[in-house]
Formats: C-alpha cells, structure tokens, sequence
C-alpha cells in the first residue's frame, strides 16, 4: 500500500487529497502532512498551490523545509503544483519574498500570467500525452529558465507551465481541480519506479 502526503499547511489541501485519493483507487492512502517526522512515512509527497510566501515561513519555522529537502534529496518522488512549483525552484524572478527550496534548477517568475483576475483554463499539449490536457491556472507562475536535466513537458506560449527532473514533478496549475487523472497517473507512475 502506497502512502502518498500532502503538505497541509496552507493552499488547496483538501482538493489534492480527494484528487489523490480517486487517482489511487483503494491502493493506498493519503495523509495530511501537519507536522515534522510525518514525511517518513510517505512514499510520495505533494506540494500544493496556495500562497507561496506563507507556505514557505510555515516550511522554515516548523523545521519542514530540511525535511522536505532531504526526501527530494533520497529521491522521493514529488508532486509541485502553482505555489507548490514556486517552491522547488533555485531561483524567483525578483522576489525576495520566498526562499526556494532548490530542489529543481529552474528559474520562476510568480503570477507570471496576471493576478486572480486574469485566472484561464487551457488545452495544453502535453509529452507524452495522447490528447490534450485541459488545464487550470489560477495566479500562476511559470519557469521562465531550465537548467540541463530539466524536461519541458508543456508550454503556454513561450512559458514552460510543465517539467519534470528527476523525481520532481512540478506544474503551474491545478491538476486537482479537473477530472483528468493523467497527471496524477504520471506521478504515481514515479513512485512505482
């Protein structure tokens, strides 16, 4: 049985539980990550949209942010989305704000697409996908720069809103707010390997 956690510190908690809990089908279970130590149990993580400034005190004061470090570290496969990207970068386009957690080496520029307002939905073509995937952006960032090892998996005009390195899957949008379990089937994918 596969146990995959979610961050639940701040952001869109719930909807990435119940979107993980329909992609595994009855196997494995999803737990809230609130506090230190709860990580080792998990065989996947994710990091979820929300506000990227709150989550990332909330990281550092708890002591969370070396052990989220650590398991990327040892290869734990980990789900980023929105804020949650934001996050995993090594670098923000002229924030001060937010101190990435270095995790993945691209480059990310916050509300890349506008404020709240400005939230859209696209079809997006996606590696390694079939048919289009209709995505959901909501205050979205997007990595502006990729490093080598870095696998672009999908773009909006010029900006990569998809990519993958190593055990890090990391998405501008919210995959947990539509119906379509590709990417989560992709993530879980990452685990059985």
């Amino acid at each position: 049985m596969l146990c995959i956690g979610v961050i639940a510190l701040q952001g869109d908690v719930s909807e990435h539980v119940l979107a993980m809990q329909r992609a595994l089908q009855g196997r494995g279970e999803v737990l809230e990550v609130r506090r230190p130590g709860q990580m080792a149990q998990c065989d996947g993580l994710v990091l979820p949209g929300g506000e990227s400034t709150t989550i990332c005190r909330q990281l550092e004061s708890s002591g969370m942010a070396e052990e989220l470090q650590r398991a990327a570290w040892s290869g734990v496969p980990i789900l980023a989305t929105c804020a949650g990207l934001v996050l995993v970068s090594k670098r923000i386009e002229g924030d001060g704000k937010v101190r990435p957690l270095g995790l993945m080496d691209i480059k990310i520029g916050r509300n890349a697409f506008g404020s709240q307002r400005e939230s859209f939905e696209a079809d997006l073509e996606v590696q390694g996908l079939e048919q289009p995937y209709r995505a959901v952006f909501i205050r979205a960032p997007a990595i502006v720069e990729v490093g080598e090892g870095v696998q672009v998996l999908a773009r909006v005009g010029e900006a990569v809103v998809a990519a993958r390195q190593k055990s890090i899957l990391a998405l501008a949008f919210h995959p947990e707010l539509t119906s379509d379990m590709r990417f989560h089937q992709i993530f879980l994918k990452m685990l059985e390997a």
